[in-house]
């Protein structure tokens, strides 16, 4: 938590806003497991007199939210670092006994007594329950223990089972090593061989924290071949071949309709090319959330996270000069790139945010969002103004969310950004048209900004908490796993202004 601590503005008490302690607390479990905890969620209007997330924190944890997050000093003063570890602990404890809930409820659709201990087999048994029940809900229920049903509903079952096995393994490895060091020898085999509910809990516990790290690959796939359509590496790609991708290939993927492309903020209507699908907001939206529990979600690895983790590190305020800003990105290097180009539109445009700033850049701004997303097109969402864009699962966006064949065929068939995209430069193709000069910052920076106001009178400051978690993770939900699935019921999951969200 320090170093994105260290980087919000805080108050006049030297503590934060409690719009900055949400973010945090957003930030952490993002990070930590992809986790997005309900209520929580990037488009959750907060205010100063609301969480935004009071369905949770009042009924599942009602102490900490009385006796700290809601008490009359907290409210006046702030937040330090401690409130936002017990926060921090609080949504922990609320996880955990989310995932205690479920396993009872399994145990008791597989008549288990919650005291008897269970060999490894009935462990496993409990375990592939509780994967399909965790990832899909309670519609699976008349498909549990069979598998070939469980294949055709959930796309590389076999792996999610093999997973969750292997979790046992590492419980067994855990228990095995714990026992040599207490008595010299690994006997006691046979005992080691039974499970009680505390242990079966641990082991979701670990399915909790990992999955999303088990399931990138998938998100990973999904951005390759989204990639190989990116010939100038904009972090666009046309509409018809993003739908021209799901023909082809048979995809399960690629198949959202355009009208819910538009409202997850995935789609990019600004070019003269034509609309375009934005690869980082559509690989961590709402869509890609591969897990819907009751208080949380699993989505994919947010990439931007360790780039801005680390500029966060390395300018430990919340403000930076753009020469700073400048190395400090430069020096970057990811995975797939051979390394940052900073041209001189991208060096221009941090320049010009500092300028309307006090010759300072505010990291946790909109503008420095949408700069980085520019610099890593392909990594980091574009930041869409508050309101412009909605976080709704395809369940909640309800019928539509899906494209018709007719839809797909159609749009697919436009070839007119063809022949531009493969003879036209970058420059050329005015890919930064998408732009905005708004920003919106997470909390108040008075006595921070040097008169940011009085700068031209363009661009005017606007504060949005719920609007700065989406700029940096994406829009969440759920995931509809299978455009072609054996049963629809298992979806799964340049004008300045200035106003308070």
């Amino acid at each position: 938590l320090m170093p994105m601590y260290r980087t919000l503005p805080k108050n006049t008490h030297g503590n934060l806003e409690r719009r900055s302690l949400r973010y945090l607390a957003y930030r952490y479990f993002h990070q930590k497991s992809a986790l997005v905890i309900r209520g929580f969620e990037p488009t959750r209007p907060v205010n100063d007199s609301a969480w935004g997330a009071a369905d949770i924190l009042s009924e599942q944890v009602p102490g900490i939210v009385e006796s700290v997050f809601e008490s009359q000093h907290a409210l006046e003063h702030g937040f330090d670092l401690q409130d936002a570890v017990q926060m921090v602990a609080a949504l922990e404890q609320l996880i955990f006994d989310s995932e205690s809930q479920l396993l009872e409820k399994i145990y008791g659709l597989q008549h288990k007594p919650l005291q008897r201990p269970l060999s490894e087999q009935g462990l496993g048994q409990v375990l592939e329950a509780y994967m399909a029940i965790w990832m899909a809900g309670d519609e699976v229920t008349p498909y549990l223990g069979k598998s070939g049903d469980l294949a055709q509903i959930f796309p590389h079952w076999d792996k999610i089972v093999h997973f969750a096995h292997g979790q046992v393994s590492a419980l067994n490895y855990q228990r095995q090593h714990q026992r040599k060091l207490s008595t010299g020898t690994s006997g006691g085999n046979a005992l080691l061989s039974r499970y009680s509910f505390e242990d079966a809990h641990a082991v979701v516990g670990t399915i909790t924290s990992s999955f999303a790290s088990f399931w990138e690959s998938e998100c990973r796939e999904m951005k390759r071949k989204l990639s190989t359509l990116d010939r100038q590496h904009t972090g666009r790609v046309p509409l018809s071949k993003f739908y021209g991708k799901s023909l082809t290939d048979s995809e399960w993927r690629f198949g959202e309709s355009e009208s819910y492309l538009r409202d997850l903020g995935a789609l990019d209507e600004t070019s003269w090319l034509g609309k375009q699908v934005i690869i980082p907001n559509y690989i961590q939206g709402a869509n890609n959330c591969i897990v819907a529990a009751s208080h949380y979600m699993v989505c994919c690895i947010n990439e931007c996270e360790p780039i801005m983790a680390e500029i966060e590190t390395a300018v430990g305020a919340p403000l930076a000069r753009p020469q700073q800003l400048l190395e400090l990105v430069g020096n970057l290097t990811l995975a797939d790139d051979d390394g940052v180009k900073l041209d001189t539109a991208l060096v221009a445009q941090l320049e010009s945010i500092a300028s309307a700033n006090g010759g300072q850049v505010p990291i946790h701004g909109r503008l420095f969002a949408q700069w980085l997303h520019y610099v890593f097109p392909r990594d980091c969402a574009f930041p869409h103004k508050a309101g412009a864009a909605q976080a709704l699962s395809p369940t909640q966006y309800g019928e539509g969310y899906l494209a018709s064949d007719n839809e797909i065929e159609t749009h697919a068939k436009d070839t007119s950004a063809e022949v531009p995209l493969a003879t036209m430069a970058k420059e050329e193709l005015q890919w930064m048209s998408q732009w905005s000069h708004d920003e919106e910052l997470i909390a108040s920076y008075d006595g921070l900004l040097a008169g940011p106001q009085q700068a031209s009178g363009a661009s005017k400051v606007v504060i949005a908490a719920g609007f700065i978690m989406f700029i940096l993770a994406g829009l969440i939900g759920v995931v509809g796993f299978n455009r072609k699935a054996p049963n629809s019921d298992f979806l799964l999951p340049s004008h300045g202004k200035t106003h308070f969200v």
